[in-house]
């Protein structure tokens, strides 16, 4: 796995070993960031279940002004932290090494919201409605704020009528797909 494109493109980066995380292919990175193209530059990039960091650092490598990494597995944390190390990206980030919930709680407190938000949960836990009903009643999102969920291609989404928010766009790939919601006026 490497970074794509921008300031640290071409780096190698360090993966979590075992099968807590499934890092997102160097393939598909470049087809979401082709899609994100205009709007990572200058963006707060918020990262959820992190694994090695590889979408945050490419957002960071392609602009975005600052990124939130959250991420409870060691061995994922690890690897985050090396990766931010080796590619000089540790003063543009926070590493929130917590559950998902716990560090959203915590970043609502603060009250600065993301224009982007990433999420990669693990499959078939079904907590993606219940992160994106946190978010869109919190202080992490306002009017424009995308959030991309990755999930299994068997996920339901149709949950999303009943929120302040549009589905823009779902990208299929083999097994998984993404998800582009954005936040309406709230």
């Amino acid at each position: 796995m490497k970074v794509v494109a921008g300031s640290v493109r071409g780096f190698r980066l360090v993966t979590p070993t075992g099968k807590n995380t499934r890092p997102t292919t160097n393939r598909i990175k470049e087809t979401l960031f082709n899609i994100l193209q205009w709007e990572v530059p200058g963006s707060r990039f918020l990262d959820l279940f992190s694994g090695s960091g590889g979408i945050a650092i490419e957002a960071l490598s392609r602009g975005a002004s600052e990124a939130v990494l959250v991420e409870m597995d060691r061995e994922a944390l690890r690897c985050i932290r090396e990766n931010l190390d080796h590619t000089r990206m540790k003063e543009c980030s926070t590493v929130m090494g917590m559950d998902v919930m716990q560090a959203l709680r915590r970043l609502d407190q603060r009250g600065k919201p993301f224009n982007i938000i990433f999420m990669d949960p693990p499959y078939q836990r079904n907590v993606e409605e219940k992160i994106l009903s946190f978010l869109l009643s919190s202080s992490l999102v306002q009017e424009n704020t995308l959030i991309i969920m990755e999930t299994s291609m068997e996920t339901d989404y149709s949950y999303l009528e009943d929120y302040p928010c549009r589905v823009e766009r779902v990208k299929e790939y083999k097994s998984n797909q993404h998800i582009f919601v954005r936040v309406l006026d709230r």
